[in-house]
C-alpha cells in the first residue's frame, strides 16, 4: 500500500483517486471547492463530478495542497493545464527527490509553449525535484471508473519511476504500459484535443465518417510533425499516447472537446458553448498554444491553424473546412 496524493477532483482526478484506491493505496484527494471536500468526507460522494459513483473509505479530501501531498509518494497532477504553474509552485517547497510526480494532465502552457515536465523542471529546484512520470492514454475517466477495459502508457526518462507507476497502478480494469519518451507522450496527449475540436466541427457540420476519418488520419500526421521536431519518437504518436488517445478523443461521445466542435460546427459561439460546460475542455487553450508552439518551430500545422481561426478569429466552421481542402495539392507524406 501507497500514499497518494492527486491534486485535482475534476472527473480524471476523481475518477484516478477511486482507481487508486480501489488498488489498495490510502489517497488523500486534493480540491479548491470545499463543498466538493465535504461532500467526499462526509458522504463519499464528489458532489460535481463522477456523482454517482461511491468513493471508497480509503480516499478522503482536503483544500489544502500540502496536506494532499505530505507523506505522498506518488502525487498525480490532474488539474488543468493553466492551473498547473501555479499548483507547482505552491507544492514545490514540499516535495521531495524520493517523490514521483505523475501528470495526468493533457495541455501545454500557453504563454510559454512549454509541457508539464518542463513546468515541473522549472519550478522545482533540482536539489529536490522529484522523479517526472506522465500518464496518457485513451482514457474516458467515466469508463475507467466503470472498469471498461483500459490501456495506457506512463512515460518518464527514469525507467525504475514509470516501472513503479505502472506496478502501482496497473490494476483490475487498467493496464499500464511504459516508455521513455515523455516529449512524445505528452504532446500527443495535449494536440489530440485541438484535433478533437476540428473532429467535431466536421460532425458539427453535417459530414460523415469519410469526413472524420480523413481528419485523424491527417490530425495524427500533423500532430507527429510537432511532436518529432521537439524530438519525440515516431512509434509514441502511433501508440496508446497518440493514434489511441486521438481516435477516443475525435469519435467518443464523451469528448468534452469534440463536443465543443460539434457545437461550433452548428453555428453556436464559443462563449455559449463554454458557459455550459462542467469542466475544462483543454483543447480551447491548447489550440493556441498549439500555434504558437508551431510557428516557433516552423511546423505546418493547417488545422490547427483553423481550428484557431474559428475559436478567435470569428472564422465559421464551414469557411475552415473549406479552407482546408482547398491547399494546394501534395504527396501525402509530405
Amino acid at each position: 500500500m501507497k500514499r497518494v496524493g492527486v491534486i485535482g477532483a475534476g472527473s480524471w482526478g476523481t475518477a484516478l483517486a477511486i482507481h487508486a484506491a480501489r488498488a489498495g493505496h490510502e489517497v488523500c484527494l486534493w480540491s479548491h471547492n470545499r463543498a466538493v471536500v465535504e461532500s467526499i468526507n462526509h458522504d463519499h460522494f464528489n458532489a460535481r463530478y463522477l456523482t454517482d459513483f461511491k468513493i471508497p473509505a480509503n480516499v478522503r479530501a482536503t483544500s489544502s495542497l500540502v496536506e494532499a501531498i505530505d507523506g505522498a509518494e506518488l502525487v498525480l497532477l490532474a488539474a488543468p493545464s493553466h492551473a498547473t504553474r501555479e499548483l507547482l509552485v505552491a507544492i514545490a517547497a514540499a516535495l521531495h527527490a524520493e517523490t514521483i510526480v505523475v501528470s495526468a494532465t493533457k495541455g501545454i502552457e500557453i504563454e510559454t509553449g512549454k509541457r508539464i515536465s518542463q513546468l515541473v523542471a522549472e519550478v522545482v529546484p533540482a536539489e529536490i525535484r522529484p522523479r517526472f512520470v506522465c500518464l496518457s492514454g485513451p482514457s474516458f475517466a467515466r469508463e475507467v471508473v466503470e472498469r471498461h477495459p483500459t490501456a495506457v502508457v506512463a512515460a518518464s526518462a527514469d525507467r525504475d519511476a514509470s516501472q513503479r507507476v505502472q506496478a502501482e497502478l496497473s490494476f483490475d480494469n487498467l493496464r499500464i504500459y511504459t516508455n521513455d519518451d515523455v516529449a512524445g507522450t505528452e504532446l500527443g496527449g495535449s494536440v489530440k484535443n485541438v484535433m478533437a475540436i476540428a473532429a467535431g466541427m466536421v460532425a458539427g457540420l453535417g459530414y460523415g465518417s469519410n469526413s472524420i476519418a480523413a481528419l485523424i488520419t491527417r490530425g495524427l500526421a500533423e500532430m507527429t510533425r510537432l511532436a518529432v521536431r521537439e524530438g519525440a519518437k515516431l512509434e509514441t504518436l502511433m501508440g496508446l499516447a497518440g493514434l489511441g488517445d486521438l481516435v477516443l478523443t475525435c469519435t467518443g461521445s464523451q469528448s468534452r472537446n469534440r463536443f465543443v466542435g460539434r457545437e461550433l460546427g452548428k453555428g453556436r459561439t464559443l462563449d455559449a458553448i463554454t458557459a455550459g460546460l462542467n469542466e475544462v475542455a483543454e483543447g480551447v487553450k491548447t489550440t493556441r498554444a498549439v500555434k504558437r508552439l508551431a510557428e516557433r518551430r516552423g511546423v505546418d500545422m493547417p488545422i490547427t491553424n483553423e481550428v484557431h481561426a474559428v475559436l478567435y478569429e470569428g472564422k465559421l466552421a464551414s469557411a475552415a473546412a473549406a479552407e482546408l481542402m482547398t491547399r494546394p495539392l501534395r504527396e501525402e507524406s509530405s
